[in-house]
């Protein structure tokens, strides 16, 4: 199950689990669609994966199956 983490991980922007605006890579690195678009150019700098919208949970699900609270903050890697 994904892990839904909830911010990115070179802006630190929350990313709340039904965001559009999250990307992440085939390892749940997660970043919001800015820097996945710009700075990183679609790359994972943690992989080099693609980066790809992060499904969203359907909301009456995360109760039972809630989001991440550990937040991953690697600014130094992004560019």
């Amino acid at each position: 199950m994904l892990e839904l983490r909830p911010g990115c991980e070179c802006c630190d922007k929350d990313l709340p689990p039904d965001s559009t605006n999250a990307r992440i890579c085939s390892f749940e690195c997660t970043f919001c669609a800015s820097c996945a678009d710009g700075a990183l150019q679609g790359r994972c700098p943690n992989c080099g994966g693609e980066l790809l919208v992060r499904p969203r949970r359907p909301a009456a699900k995360l109760e039972r199956f809630p989001a991440s609270t550990e937040r991953v903050f690697k600014p130094a890697g992004c560019g």
